[in-house]
């Protein structure tokens, strides 16, 4: 080392020299700070360097060990060697201590995140040079890409990359209040990799992103990315004119779809569904529509000759009344009437009978009005299923082997669910969807908003397990999450609540060896299950302000320091905690522009005077 080398480091030493270390307490270290050094910022080689913070870093050396930590706090205390000196100034009585928080350290790689050695009392302490922070900022490891998020909050000018697969080949979790950011930031992320990545064929081929958006902020025209890049579910059970999610038959065609679909009770229900739609015997009735006939022939015998007091002349009228719904095309008006007019009840048979020959008649009625209630290729796989539930249901009852208080609520929710189903999905085995598929419930009602999600993410997690191919991905994005996530809900049965979990913890826990991640964003961390937040492996925390929020993430993010915390409540909007295993250290982020404005939420508050004033009393 030449003179002129050694004496710059000398220089820069004594300038970046802020004190030494005072205590150790763990992860906690106590530095005293020269007394030259308690000014705002220092000057060296004609640059003004700011000084040691709250919130800055700073660099302890031990040895050739260079222990890197961030300042959390500071205080005074009193000078004890100052009573016997005459100082000139008061404030050279007090020392300045600074609270330091130990995260890393650097090596032959760079930075690493970890501690594997103390300081010890008298170790000098320095601040960063603009090479060691950014270093300490450098989150992208040499074989990965970067995507820009925004700028450091506290070094204006400081970019803040991320490497792509560090952070989307992980579980994302973005949490703030309303009107904090949360929305916006989840659409900057998405839209940077999303443009980034426009040209490379391979994006498009193997890598699938499903955004469940409960409030339709990202389905309209070129929301998130240009329309004609994302395949778009404006979902609604308001209306039969609404766009249908593709479902693929053999997802249909699982009693567990119909379990959760009916609610079905687990020791009873559930079980009835599994029978009807797994019984050689209803495929086979079904099938056929001749079959189908004698089968709808021999039930109504059965119900007339049953010498059962509960089977009512009622039990008839029921069963042509949920038939009638199977079919697009009944004459149902006409045999209802007759069943209604004259099945009658014979006091000292105790039977319902039909005069004359009832087995007779009962086969010319159904011949007479049931000859059109046939199948044909336009029927769908639905409501093939709602029929063999009805038939399975009826075939049971009559026989006794079923109760009839237990199945009835569920043959009653049929109709209606059959309804909202047939409004929100289309059974499809090949659909042509592009590789951003946008899914908006906001003109779903309440029951089929918790129940949809669900099922779409459960099919999608279920396929990819199933073909368990590396070279594709699978990242599913679910915004309002504490809709479908959350562990308190008064209208779901516990048993189905619990199942809803454990598949999302499942998908949570298993999913990142199948290539499936999964991104939630939400106001009320609280509400979510604390399984899935603690799976989460990077995060960016917006402003919140309930304490149990704030606890919820506390418990589960080990890695954020106290002041990252502490300052959570009073985060401005737009504003963020970047913390993960992406992130060599916790950073508070100002979230980056999105570039064009069409591509952001529609999630804006209106402005009030707008609307309320008069343009020309406005201007």
């Amino acid at each position: 080392m030449s003179n002129n080398d050694l004496n710059n480091k000398l220089q820069k030493d004594s300038i970046f020299k802020v004190g030494h270390v005072i205590s150790v307490e763990g992860r906690r270290v106590r530095v005293i700070v020269d007394k030259s050094k308690n000014s705002a910022n220092l000057l060296y080689q004609g640059e003004v360097i700011r000084n040691v913070s709250v919130n800055s870093y700073i660099k302890i050396v031990k040895g050739f060990t260079k222990i890197i930590g961030k300042v959390d706090g500071e205080f005074t205390d009193e000078d004890k060697s100052a009573s016997n000196s005459k100082y000139g100034k008061q404030q050279d009585e007090i020392n300045r201590v600074l609270s330091v928080s130990l995260l890393g350290f650097f090596n032959s790689n760079g930075f690493e995140r970890g501690i594997k050695e103390l300081p010890l009392i008298k170790n000098e302490c320095f601040l960063l040079d603009s090479d060691e922070y950014e270093i300490v900022h450098n989150f992208i490891k040499p074989s990965d890409a970067p995507i820009g998020i925004g700028t450091l909050t506290h070094e204006k000018g400081q970019t803040v990359k991320i490497g792509v697969n560090s952070l989307f080949a992980s579980h994302i979790g973005i949490f703030g209040n309303t009107g904090s950011g949360k929305s916006y930031t989840l659409s900057k992320i998405y839209n940077t990799l999303f443009l980034d990545f426009k040209s490379q064929q391979n994006f498009a081929a193997n890598a699938s992103f499903y955004l469940i958006d409960f409030n339709g902020e990202y389905v309209d025209d070129d929301r998130l990315i240009d329309r004609d890049r994302k395949s778009s579910f404006a979902l609604s059970t308001r209306t039969d004119n609404g766009t249908k999610f593709p479902i693929k038959s053999k997802h249909v065609e699982d009693p567990d779809f119909w379990s959760l679909i009916l609610e079905a009770t687990e020791k009873t229900q559930a079980p009835f569904i599994r029978r009807a739609l797994n019984s050689p015997k209803i495929n086979d009735k079904v099938s056929s529509d001749e079959q189908l006939h004698v089968f709808i022939q021999d039930l109504i015998e059965k119900i007339i000759v049953k010498e059962d007091g509960i089977l009512r002349s009622g039990i008839i009228i029921d069963f042509l009344n949920n038939l009638s719904e199977c079919f697009s095309e009944s004459n149902m008006d006409e045999i209802l009437p007759f069943f209604q007019n004259t099945l009658k009840y014979h006091t000292r048979d105790k039977r319902y009978f039909i005069g004359g020959d009832y087995g007779q008649a009962v086969v010319s009625i159904v011949n007479e009005h049931l000859g059109n209630l046939t199948f044909n290729s336009d029927t769908s796989l639905i409501t093939r299923i709602r029929l063999k539930l009805i038939l399975k249901y009826h075939d049971e009852i009559i026989g006794g082997f079923a109760n009839q208080e237990h199945l009835s609520p569920l043959i009653n929710r049929i109709s209606g669910r059959v309804k909202d189903i047939n409004k929100l999905i289309t059974v499809n085995d090949n659909p042509e969807l592009k590789n951003i598929s946008v899914i908006s419930l906001r003109d779903v009602n309440v029951q089929m908003r918790k129940m949809l999600p669900f099922l779409i993410c459960k099919q999608m997690y279920e396929e990819k397990k199933e073909a368990n191919t590396k070279e594709k991905s699978l990242n599913i994005i679910i915004d309002e999450a504490h809709n479908i996530l959350s562990e308190s809900s008064e209208r779901e049965s516990e048993s189905w609540k619990d199942y809803r979990l454990e598949t999302f913890e499942e998908i949570i826990k298993e999913g990142r060896k199948f290539g499936v991640f999964l991104t939630i964003a939400s106001q009320r961390p609280s509400d979510i299950s604390p399984t899935i937040i603690s799976q989460l492996h990077n995060f960016f925390l917006h402003r919140l302000i309930n304490n149990n929020d704030i606890r919820a993430v506390e418990k589960t993010i080990s890695y954020l320091d106290k002041l990252s915390f502490e300052s959570l409540p009073i985060l401005p909007t737009g504003t963020c905690i970047f913390a993960g295993l992406a992130a060599q250290v916790p950073v508070m982020i100002d979230i980056g522009k999105i570039e064009e404005s069409r591509y952001e939420p529609d999630n804006k508050t209106i402005v009030l005077l707008d609307n309320w004033m008069d343009n020309n009393e406005q201007a």
